[in-house]
């Protein structure tokens, strides 16, 4: 049968006019039916009933996220986030098109306000975890990440569609594709079953006598002696709360593997003995990896594999809400005591 699948393009509206014409147009040539918000551009509750009725009838969602987060909602997230989270949940194929240097856009199509930045931020956060997703710079590259993308996703994930009523042979043909249909949701309860018990095996074990924040951990690499002019060894123990306390913060940027333990070596480094008469310092690999498994059991960290920016794959570092907490707490400035300031 002649299918065409129905794709909702979802965006911010007055800052991404030109690249959703691209997008649109790159879709109509794919013989597909774009779905999106040029017949309702203004946000409010009763359009969203409207728009979910249009995702329902969508095969494929394509996000695209430029300098600005949107008009928010009642609940103070905005209406494109809404619309993701909406077809996330009714399980359509999402495609996320993000651009890959927020800071570069033009003033005027990015978010002024310090708080509509910070959502903005979470939000491609949130769009880049746990699925593939594509950056661009420029309008000029977006039909062909869209041609790219859709097509691969079409093919992985090949949806319902639509099909003219006149190109369906007969009765036989419809009870096939109920039979299909009926196929189709039991595979999709067996996937659920199957992720359920996926995410039971992946929880952290239940460890006896692990070691807490305040216990110490021997750190020690390798590093350049200045004054002998060799390769030299230096050590140093420091609490497991240290050790996490050292990178937390650049962790909100998902830094790679490679990155989080040229941090780690550089701060430990600097607090041992062999900094002063040493430089270009390295972590033991087996201690990184100890130290990888131990602050994710703790709860403090997780890691995903993911395609970079290059289009390579590479290990990622994220913090978890706990982590997140436990830095607040433990490396924010507190205003110093009355008595104190009278005794200075």
């Amino acid at each position: 049968m002649d299918k065409r699948y129905q794709v909702f393009i979802s965006s911010t509206y007055a800052d991404l006019k030109e690249e959703r014409r691209r997008v649109m147009q790159t879709v109509m040539e794919m013989d597909c039916i774009p779905a999106g918000m040029e017949l309702f551009p203004a946000a409010d509750e009763e359009q969203f009933e409207f728009i979910k009725r249009v995702i329902d009838d969508c095969d494929y969602y394509l996000l695209i996220i430029g300098g600005r987060y949107g008009s928010l909602t009642a609940e103070g997230i905005s209406y494109t986030e809404k619309e993701y989270d909406y077809a996330v949940s009714k399980g359509i194929k999402v495609i996320g098109l993000i651009h890959e240097n927020p800071e570069e856009i033009p003033l005027g199509k990015s978010e002024k306000e310090p708080a509509l930045r910070e959502k903005l931020g979470l939000f491609r956060k949130k769009v880049s975890t746990g699925r593939m997703v594509k950056f661009w710079k420029s309008a000029d590259e977006l039909p062909g990440l869209v041609s790219l993308s859709l097509s691969k996703t079409i093919k992985m994930f090949p949806a319902l569609g639509w099909v003219r009523p006149n190109t369906l042979a007969s009765e036989q043909v419809l009870t096939e594709v109920n039979d299909l249909r009926k196929q189709n949701d039991t595979f999709r309860n067996s996937i659920a079953a199957l992720q359920e018990k996926v995410a039971e095996l992946e929880s952290p074990p239940i460890i006896e006598n692990l070691a807490r924040l305040e216990d110490k951990v021997r750190l020690h690499g390798k590093c350049y002696n200045r004054a002998h002019n060799r390769a030299d060894t230096w050590a140093i123990e420091l609490t497991w709360a240290q050790v996490f306390l050292f990178i937390a913060p650049y962790l909100q940027m998902l830094p790679s593997d490679g990155r989080v333990t040229k941090i780690l070596a550089d701060a430990a480094f600097a607090q041992s003995y062999e900094s002063s008469h040493g430089y270009n310092p390295s972590l033991d690999d087996q201690t990184f990896r100890t130290i990888a498994l131990q602050l994710t059991t703790l709860g403090l960290v997780t890691t995903v594999y993911a395609e970079s920016t290059r289009g390579t794959m590479a290990l990622f570092w994220r913090i978890t809400p706990q982590g997140n907490r436990l830095m607040i707490e433990q490396r924010t400035v507190k205003k110093a005591s009355k008595s104190s300031s009278r005794q200075a």
